[in-house]
């Protein structure tokens, strides 16, 4: 019987009952109490609202209202022609599908690994692996002022589980494909990653989530990324659902002494996008790029949160988004950058630069500094503006037509979030689908 979750009538709590006699809950006791934690603070916070500091510039009252249903594997909606429609092109990578966020072990597919890598479901990892899944399961995403965090934990079944033991590195990346087939009433998905990577390793993560239907869902994503001392982890985020969607993702990244962390996000579909990005430098001597670009049309809402701690000395970490938004979308940067005392020698930049296509588009950006030690160097900044006729006028005197001359500022100003990526497949595959962005921009230009 499909479970239905709605703030009216306290149903969320009744719905967490049924859930609990379901066969995806998990019968293990640390299991039950990490979840009734997570239901308990989902409880006593509810939904965020604007009066929420942290969620001002976000409205999320049509998530709030809405009564959604956990999502339940759709059988025959999706075969092996459909995962290959959405994989990337060249890329040579292991490949977890999920649908409707539930592991599909027929659909997937592996390459070779070192022999003590592990890669599986999570619904799998906490049967066969329980001891390192309980020592980190729950540990980094904090559930305390996050609801959505807790609302995850609470009501997690399945996700991508990926463990590299120390002195490894992974040859090739593990693409984590979350497709959604929707149906006739809202669903609900709590994707739940762990990436645990040990000390002295390599490795590289695709999260995507994309949708294969036209109907109300909302993928409410919870990653913890654990990096051991020396290692460096790569992690994209690609989010291309559909127009009705609702994408609300976290990344919590804990570093260990002299490791190297590369965030890239790409943000180009759902109604309503929270991209939280939380990595906390722990050790000594850690680096971290914070690297992304979102793009926006219609009434699409697409708020990007970074925070980010210093917590240990001579760490540095670098910030740089780029939006570009249209039609009557609305964009948010609030990036926050949290030097602790402890934490000297700080090296920390921030970079948000927004371009609007329309009048009618928004951007509200918020760069922020809490510095509580005294020998640091930390950087931010924000731009927005729109198309420099100034630049499109050089190129037109070079003898290049305007709508050539504004592609190729178009492309430049996304091409500079885009050429951080170092795994090329990835990267040619988000080029594409920006490309593809501007040509479905013109076609409703030329229609008018």
């Amino acid at each position: 019987m499909p479970i239905t979750l709605s703030t009216k009538d306290n149903g969320y709590l009744q719905g967490y009952g049924k859930f609990k006699d379901s066969d995806g809950f998990g019968k293990s006791a640390w299991l039950t109490s990490l979840r009734d934690k997570g239901l308990e603070r989902f409880a006593e916070l509810g939904f965020p609202t604007q009066q929420n500091e942290d969620w001002r510039f976000t409205n999320i009252t049509p998530i709030a209202r809405t009564d959604f249903t956990l999502a339940e594997k759709s059988n025959g909606t999706v075969d092996s022609g459909t995962v290959q429609n959405y994989s990337i092109p060249g890329l040579d990578c292991t490949r977890l599908v999920f649908i409707n966020g539930i592991y599909s072990q027929e659909l997937s597919s592996f390459t070779t690994h070192p022999e003590n890598v592990k890669v599986l479901s999570l619904s799998e990892a906490i049967g066969n692996n329980e001891e390192i899944i309980e020592e980190h399961l729950g540990r980094y995403a904090g559930i305390e002022n996050e609801a959505f965090t807790a609302l995850n934990t609470a009501f997690m079944t399945d996700g991508g589980v990926i463990v590299i033991p120390g002195n490894t590195a992974l040859d090739t990346p593990v693409h984590l494909l979350y497709i959604s087939t929707g149906s006739d009433s809202p669903t609900l998905t709590n994707p739940r990653n762990l990436i645990i990577a040990g000390d002295n390793c390599q490795g590289a993560v695709i999260e995507h989530y994309i949708s294969a239907g036209d109907s109300v869902h909302l993928s409410n994503a919870v990653t913890e990324l654990v990096v051991g001392e020396n290692s460096t982890i790569s992690h994209y985020m690609i989010e291309n659902e559909g127009r009705k969607s609702f994408n609300i993702s976290t990344l919590r990244v804990q570093q260990s002494r002299h490791s190297n962390i590369r965030s890239h996000s790409v943000l180009l579909g759902g109604a309503l996008v929270r991209n939280n990005v939380h990595p906390v430098l722990a050790g000594e001597g850690c680096d971290s790029l914070i690297n992304g670009l979102f793009m926006s049309t219609a009434r699409q809402h697409m708020d990007n949160f970074m925070r980010v701690e210093h917590a240990s000395p001579h760490c540095d970490s670098t910030q740089f988004y780029n939006g570009v938004l249209d039609g009557r979308s609305r964009g948010v940067f609030h990036g926050r950058i949290i030097v602790h005392k402890d934490a000297q020698k700080t090296d920390a930049k921030q970079t948000n630069r927004n371009l609007l296509l329309s009048d009618t588009a928004q951007i509200d950006t918020k760069p922020q500094l809490e510095i509580y030690a005294d020998d640091v160097k930390c950087t931010h900044g924000a731009t927005i503006g729109q198309m420099d006729e100034n630049a499109v006028f050089y190129l037109r005197s070079r003898g290049i037509g305007a709508e050539a001359a504004r592609d190729i500022i178009l492309n430049a100003f996304t091409n500079e979030t885009l050429q951080s990526m170092t795994i090329e497949p990835v990267r040619e595959y988000c080029h594409a689908l920006v490309t593809d962005w501007f040509l479905k921009r013109k076609e409703a230009l030329s229609q008018g």
